[in-house]
C-alpha cells in the first residue's frame, strides 16, 4: 500500500487512465465485430460505412496511447484486406 501524497495520486491516476483505456478497447472491439458481421452478411455498403468509424477510433486510440500506432495501421491494414477479398 502507498504511503506517500505522490504514490497516492499516481495510484488515483493509474486507475482513471485504465478506466478510460478499457473503455476505448472495448469499443474498438465492439466496432470491429460489428464491420466483420457486416461482412459475413454481404452488406458491402454498410461495411464500408463502418470501416470508417473503425479507422476513426483506430487513430484516436493510437493518438491517446492506448495502443501503439503501428497496431492502429496493422489492424488498418488488415480489416481493408478483408473487405477487398469479400467484394
Amino acid at each position: 500500500m502507498p504511503r506517500r501524497k505522490s504514490s497516492l495520486k499516481r495510484k488515483r491516476a493509474d486507475k482513471k487512465r485504465h478506466q478510460r483505456n478499457q473503455r476505448v478497447k472495448l469499443g474498438l472491439k465492439k466496432a470491429m465485430k460489428k464491420f466483420q458481421a457486416l461482412l459475413l452478411a454481404k452488406n458491402i455498403n454498410e461495411a464500408k460505412a463502418i470501416l470508417w468509424k473503425v479507422y476513426s477510433q483506430l487513430d484516436k486510440a493510437a493518438k491517446k496511447s492506448v495502443i501503439h500506432p503501428r497496431t492502429a495501421n496493422r489492424k488498418k491494414s488488415r480489416l481493408m484486406r478483408r473487405l477487398l477479398k469479400t467484394t
